[in-house]
């Protein structure tokens, strides 16, 4: 059967067609066999440490993936985009990004930590769980790695690298967790899983051939990497301060028992975007360069992912509507069943998450990176402000509701208020609509 499987494949696609097929096959392996074991071990997790101190070590967590964004001093995205358009070019673009991002981790940990001793003097706890998990951030320079083999449209070396840092930090879980190993040392892993990623890296880059050492710092490189960069920085920390202030909030302006509850409603519906992303990125290199053949030919691949993604949402999230309430109480238990309620409205975000990860394609490839500098900014803003009206009242589920009102207005109303991405605007319309909506625009 596998080779008749070869076969038809080899057959019915071209050769840039079947290395996007094999990229995402070996993506999707890597998340199902995460999955598989995550779900386990988060749940295990969660029940060991209850929901106080779930709630408080997430916490920890979201308070320095605020901070996070710096390590776009060298975007992602550019970088991604210079790689696949300058190949050639890989060690001056690596090296240059490298540096910069290793710069960025050292000024995310200085100031993840002054942030909380000012913040939560009171609670000396969280404040070390924070100290312990910034420490990760030393490690965000390697990252660069993985862009590179994104750019070849070849991830299986990076996920041979992931997931063996994966079992070794899953390995590592399951012996905390039988010695019933105090808080801190959960926070100590996922600085020992960053190292072992980063490791992991190495080691594959060096197995395709391929030599760090050769890389270099170009300075004139990373001054324009910066200077496009530098709206990103801020694009993404809007992006955070929507995806992660309301677990900060919730700490603040309810208690770290409604953010263990939060946590685990987010931690499952967060685990479907990989089934987004996988195919988003083996599809960026060749909508990125379709657009220096054709217009048409690249707006048409961009709507027939858009169509993609929104069906991939409704597959998904409609039945998490229904069963997100025994599936959360079955995995972790009934102590943590309102997290049920929380994941069945929290979910529905999904579908402006899924739909932004194409806009993200459109908006680097048309350079247009103060657009997603301003509709983030105005998502983040609305978000804190829905936070703090909700959250009082509903808690958990208020910051559920506030979540998936403030990715609808920053990822797709806002393209309505901003004329150059109309166009876009109704290509996420038709999607949603399951192309009920044909919208014949003049754009």
């Amino acid at each position: 059967m596998p080779t008749r499987l070869v076969i038809f494949v080899q057959n019915k696609f071209d050769a840039e067609q079947r290395k996007i097929i094999a990229n995402i096959a070996w993506l999707a392996a890597e998340r199902i066999f995460r999955m598989a074991v995550g779900f386990f071990t988060l749940a295990w997790t969660a029940r060991f440490l209850g929901v106080e101190q779930f709630g408080t070590l997430n916490y920890a967590l979201a308070f320095v993936a605020i901070f996070s964004p710096l390590a776009q001093l060298a975007s992602d995205q550019i970088t991604f985009r210079d790689l696949v358009n300058e190949p050639e070019a890989k060690e001056r673009i690596l090296g240059s990004a490298f540096l910069l991002k290793s710069l960025a981790g050292l000024i995310i940990f200085g100031i993840s930590v002054v942030a909380v001793s000012l913040l939560q003097s009171s609670d000396p706890l969280v404040v070390k769980l924070v100290v312990i998990v910034g420490a990760a951030s030393f490690f965000s320079g390697f990252s660069v790695i993985e862009l590179w083999f994104q750019s070849k449209v070849d991830s299986k070396y990076v996920i041979w690298a992931r997931n063996s840092s994966f079992v070794l930090g899953t390995i590592a879980r399951i012996i905390l967790l039988e010695l019933k190993a105090p808080i801190a040392f959960f926070a100590w892993l996922v600085v020992i899983e960053s190292l072992l990623n980063s490791i992991g890296f190495i080691v594959v880059f060096r197995w395709a051939n391929y030599q760090i050492f050769n890389w270099r710092f170009d300075w004139e490189y990373s001054k324009s990497l910066m200077k496009i960069s530098f709206p990103l920085i801020f694009s993404t920390l809007a992006i955070v301060i929507y995806m992660r202030i309301d677990l900060v909030m919730l700490g603040q302006l309810a208690d770290t028992e409604a953010v263990g509850i939060y946590s685990v409603a987010v931690k499952l519906s967060e685990i479907w975007p990989f089934a987004s992303t996988m195919i988003v990125k083996s599809l960026a290199p060749s909508i990125i360069s379709s657009k220096g053949v054709s217009a048409n030919t690249y707006y048409d691949k961009l709507q027939r992912l858009c169509n993609f993604q929104a069906i991939l949402v409704y597959a998904i999230a409609i039945p998490m509507t229904f069963l997100s309430t025994p599936l959360i109480t079955l995995l972790f238990g009934a102590e943590f069943a309102p997290a049920g309620t929380v994941l069945s409205i929290h979910i529905w975000s999904s579908m402006f998450l899924f739909l932004g990860y194409v806009k993200e394609i459109w908006i680097t490839t048309e350079g247009i990176t103060w657009f997603a500098f301003i509709f983030t900014v105005a998502g983040a803003a609305m978000n804190v402000l829905l936070n703090f009206i909700l959250i009082p009242p509903y808690r958990e589920v208020g910051a559920a509701v506030a979540t998936v009102i403030s990715y609808g207005f920053a990822d797709y109303i806002m393209c309505f208020l901003y004329p150059p991405a109309r166009r876009f605007g109704w290509m996420m319309t038709q999607a949603m609509s399951l192309n009920l909506l044909k919208v014949k625009s003049s754009f």
